[in-house]
């Protein structure tokens, strides 16, 4: 079945989209580049140079684009990754931060190529969606005091 999904986010890098979407496709399971054109002589990055780059993470497509300094990313833009269990949370948030990669609070943080990312349990959803307001808000609590998320404080948290 061909993918219907009419609107895209672009990524803008500096020069580093090809090296970065390599990385990204590598990391989550269901992934793959699906297309890369590169720019020719006289274009305003080097002959060769990765000019975009579309690429699919867990089915939903992306693009990124290599168009030099003028930009950059920014935490207004995050991808969010909803993890099964604390083993995929672990992985994701060792590989992401490698390399230069920053940590930051309450499950954000940028990846070398200055990407923000937010690795989230999806038993924290389960837990804010609940009726139980007083669960919820310790469930907060603790994540508030965390960088990488703990699924076993979380919900030790979430139980009182």
């Amino acid at each position: 079945m061909a993918n219907t999904q009419r609107v895209t986010t672009c990524l803008w890098f500096d020069r580093q989209a090809e090296e970065a979407v390599t990385f990204y496709v590598s990391l989550i399971p269901n992934s793959r580049i699906t297309s890369l054109s590169r720019y020719g002589e006289g274009a305003p990055l080097p002959a060769g140079t990765a000019m975009s780059v579309s690429f699919e993470l867990d089915g939903a497509n992306y693009m990124a684009l290599n168009g030099g300094p003028i930009f950059a990313l920014s935490e207004a833009v995050s991808l969010v990754v909803s993890c099964g269990d604390q083993a995929e949370v672990d992985r994701l948030w060792s590989a992401l931060t490698s390399e230069g990669g920053k940590e930051s609070r309450c499950c954000w943080l940028k990846d070398r190529f200055g990407l923000s990312w937010q690795i989230v349990p999806s038993r924290l959803r389960d837990m804010m969606s609940g009726s139980d307001g007083a669960a919820k808000g310790r469930a907060f609590g603790a994540l508030m005091q965390m960088g990488k998320p703990d699924i076993a404080r979380l919900e030790a948290a979430f139980a009182g």
